[in-house]
């Protein structure tokens, strides 16, 4: 089901709720880990926005990575790559005419370094899906010099987040925070590994929260990121993005190339979300609706109204107006139609696609959603039931 206004396919950011990459975990331990119960430390829930330590001790960040350094691992990763041999010298009349001389199949190696911190002091570990994709094992080098091989647990590219587990015990960890209660303004620290530095700090502020991922330029993924001015690095992907206490409130993954003083970082409640189900099995299951949005502004409701040939007809200028939905998708089970304008989910009024993104990612997957709609100037109610979102292997 499509509206085919061009303004709104061609020129709008539209946003899949649901879309992004496979979701499909590439690796899986053996059922004895699988077993083993989580446990992760916590910071108290008392906890309050600003700690004395930042107030009234001008070391409060070296505090903070001492207490956090130890926990952060450098990660060594190996991908063998092949280039392919062009189609046409696999022609027969080729190989009759050079035989041996025809160019064979190489395999070349690709190095990469990022970083990560550990979960739980028997090896636990998490990083940014892009620093381990593609290889089955790496190399996790602790602070005091030690190295194990590490295994891929799984991986996740709708979030960016991988869960690796190397075999060893009475490991440092870190404690997570909560990245719900940080504000602009307050202080923000980040360790990595950027260029093979080993326990590299950098420090700044949080400069904003809820970046959507077209904001960031990473359209492809389901994050509501943190943004901070602490420098992050190229091999600083996966380490841990601190608060004046030093909790784990992120994980850096993101820069801007064409900027300086951009960073990014996944807030620590949407990857615990994600690893928990890495570890547990393996694999992340993502809610999914099928709809594609655009938030409307009087240029969008304009071009809606002139392009669409009188078969939609909008007076709004604000809302999350439904461009497209894919066939046999829960929306398109649950009655929605490309045209609507989404007013409410579950009763909380949504003003964006962001938002609508993240009420569906903060959803059950097979639990009905309350979706309230503008649909021909009447309000509407649909029974919305989140799917898992197909994999690259059924879809």
């Amino acid at each position: 089901m499509v509206l085919t206004f061009k303004q709104v396919a061609i020129g709008a950011s539209l946003l899949v709720v649901g879309g992004g990459g496979a979701l499909i975990a590439t690796h899986f331990l053996g059922n004895r880990l699988q077993k083993q119960p989580l446990s992760f430390q916590f910071a108290p829930s008392n906890a309050v926005s600003v700690s004395p330590d930042a107030r009234n001790n001008s070391n409060f960040i070296a505090s903070a990575v001492e207490k956090v350094g130890p926990a952060v691992v450098r990660i060594n990763a190996t991908r063998r790559v092949s280039s392919n041999v062009p189609e046409a010298f696999r022609n027969p009349i080729f190989k009759r005419f050079f035989g041996d001389q025809l160019p064979a199949p190489e395999d070349r190696v690709e190095r990469g370094t990022g970083s990560g911190f550990i979960l739980t002091s028997d090896g636990r570990l998490v990083t940014n899906a892009h620093v381990v994709e593609g290889t089955d094992s790496v190399e996790v080098t602790l602070k005091d010099g030690r190295t194990f091989q590490g295994r891929v647990v799984g991986i996740d590219p709708v979030t960016d987040v991988a869960a690796v587990k190397i075999d060893t015990q009475n490991l440092p960890t870190v404690v997570l925070g909560k990245s719900t209660t940080i504000l602009p303004g307050q202080w923000a620290i980040a360790i990595g590994n950027p260029l093979g530095l080993d326990n590299t700090v950098t420090a700044g502020i949080i400069s904003a929260t809820g970046r959507s991922s077209n904001q960031v330029g990473v359209p492809d993924k389901r994050v509501s990121f943190i943004q901070t001015d602490a420098a992050i690095n190229p091999g600083n992907s996966g380490g841990p993005l601190l608060n004046d206490r030093g909790e784990v409130i992120g994980i850096n993954t993101a820069i801007r190339a064409d900027a300086q003083g951009l960073g990014f970082a996944i807030p620590i409640e949407t990857a615990q979300r994600v690893f928990e189900q890495l570890f547990t099995k393996g694999q992340v299951d993502h809610p999914y609706l099928g709809i594609q949005m655009v938030d409307l502004t009087p240029a969008i409701r304009d071009e809606i109204n002139r392009d669409s040939e009188g078969e939609i007809t909008i007076s709004e200028d604000q809302g999350v107006f439904i461009a497209r939905i894919a066939e046999n998708s829960p929306a398109d089970q649950g009655g929605l139609q490309p045209g609507d304008i989404i007013q409410k989910i579950n009763g909380t009024p949504v003003k964006s696609a962001s938002d609508v993104q993240a009420q569906v990612e903060a959803s059950k997957i097979g639990t009905p959603l309350e979706i309230e709609v503008k649909r021909k100037n009447q309000v509407q109610t649909m029974r919305v039931r989140p799917g898992a979102f197909p994999t690259s292997g059924n879809r």
